[in-house]
């Protein structure tokens, strides 16, 4: 999958996947819920049936461009989870956060959806119970190492981008 980062680079992102599309089938992308573009987004890579990673999104942005309360991001997150499972593209749902994980449980449920249409994503280290007690009950898990000569740069703009993501690294490294 191609990986997304800030607004700036998401329109690039995006042009460089249908690139790829044209030629590989094997080609995914990210989506950030946290901006206003990505319902226009997905119905936009509704016609590549795109296996996407759907992520809450980590970087700090103006108002202009995305949801800058946290309740809105989760609104749109479970909305764009719920949108592109019911239009039966695959699809990786990227959270530690166990609202949105119970929400896909529900979901998949509730429409008989394949568990081999979706997986869970989490980073390697964070949630490990939480990855482990899903396994158990059938689900697929990917763990997500960031690796090369940037990894450290890739965590810790992670955690920069948003304070709330410190306190919740530093409370699952608790755990």
């Amino acid at each position: 999958r191609i990986d997304m980062e800030d607004y700036l680079h998401c329109q690039i992102s995006l042009d460089m996947y249908k690139e790829l599309r044209k030629e590989f089938d094997n080609v995914g992308i990210v989506i950030q819920a946290y901006l206003y573009r990505t319902e226009q987004d997905m119905n936009d890579l509704h016609q590549y049936q795109a296996n996407l990673r759907l992520v809450k999104g980590a970087y700090k942005e103006s108002p202009e461009v995305s949801f800058p309360e946290k309740k809105d991001v989760d609104e749109n997150y479970k909305k764009i989870i719920k949108m592109h499972l019911l239009n039966g593209h695959y699809t990786a749902v990227a959270s530690h956060d166990e609202e949105m994980i119970q929400y896909t449980k529900r979901l998949v449920r509730e429409n008989g959806i394949s568990h081999d249409q979706f997986e869970f994503q989490m980073l390697y280290g964070i949630c490990v119970e939480l990855q482990d007690r899903l396994v158990k009950e059938g689900y697929k898990v990917r763990v997500y190492v960031p690796y090369g000569i940037d990894w450290f740069g890739y965590f810790m703009r992670r955690l920069a981008e948003r304070p709330a993501n410190v306190w919740f690294v530093l409370k699952n490294f608790a755990k």
